[in-house]
């Protein structure tokens, strides 16, 4: 359940500067949902969330709540103007869908903010290099629950590939004294193995008039 209760606060410096409709698809329990709403005035939360057990507590934290498959159909959810889909993609049969999918029933101008864990971290490479395997783990980049994997450049293509255009990006997994002080002594060299993961917001295209031009350190 601690996984599922998580706030995400990281996200703030990605959020938008209004948001009156906010869709956290893959939401859990909601708890992110609600500190994200608590930043915004009269705004009503949708979340979407695959674990019926959460229900009880989804309910108390997320406005509309609803307990359905993310790889099959979606409920109506109105016009969101900020989209969450934190650690969400990756477990689903094909995220490209989903997220193509999301776009078509949100807010034209609306702010998608992405999480991907990614798999070009030490702790899978170095297994991988050394000892020539990985082990699958109850949670974090190895999720045995995870369907696709992820590293920079694929989770910016994904976007892409749907149209979307990154305005602001976060590295995640930085922000601690070891990882910064290995990012440093490298000169920036293996930040891409020292990440844990990608986290960005991005809007259709056409809506973007400065595009993201450097990743900033989470925390």
């Amino acid at each position: 359940m601690k996984y599922y209760s998580f706030v995400r606060s990281e996200i703030a410096p990605l959020l938008p500067s209004n948001a009156t409709r906010i869709l956290d698809v893959g939401c859990g329990v909601g708890a992110t949902t609600a500190w994200v709403k608590s930043k915004y005035r009269g705004s009503r939360t949708v979340g979407l969330e695959g674990n019926s057990a959460l229900l009880p507590e989804l309910t108390n934290n997320v406005d509309e709540p609803h307990i359905v498959d993310l790889n099959g159909t979606l409920p109506e959810v109105g016009a969101a103007d900020l989209v969450l889909l934190l650690d969400v993609l990756e477990h689903l049969v094909d995220p490209e869908r989903l997220l193509t999918r999301i776009i078509s029933i949100v807010a034209k101008n609306a702010t998608i903010i992405i999480s991907l864990p990614n798999v070009a971290h030490l702790s899978v490479s170095l297994p991988l290099l050394i000892r020539g395997r990985f082990d699958y783990a109850d949670a974090g980049i190895l999720d045995r629950t995870h369907l696709h994997f992820f590293y920079k450049g694929s989770a910016l293509e994904l976007a892409r590939r749907v149209g979307l255009e990154v305005e602001k990006g976060l590295i995640g997994g930085l922000e601690g004294p070891r990882a910064r002080w290995v990012n440093r002594l490298t000169l920036g060299l293996i930040r891409d193995r020292l990440a844990k993961q990608y986290i960005f917001s991005a809007r259709q295209k056409q809506f973007v008039t400065h595009p993201m031009d450097r990743w900033w350190i989470g925390g």
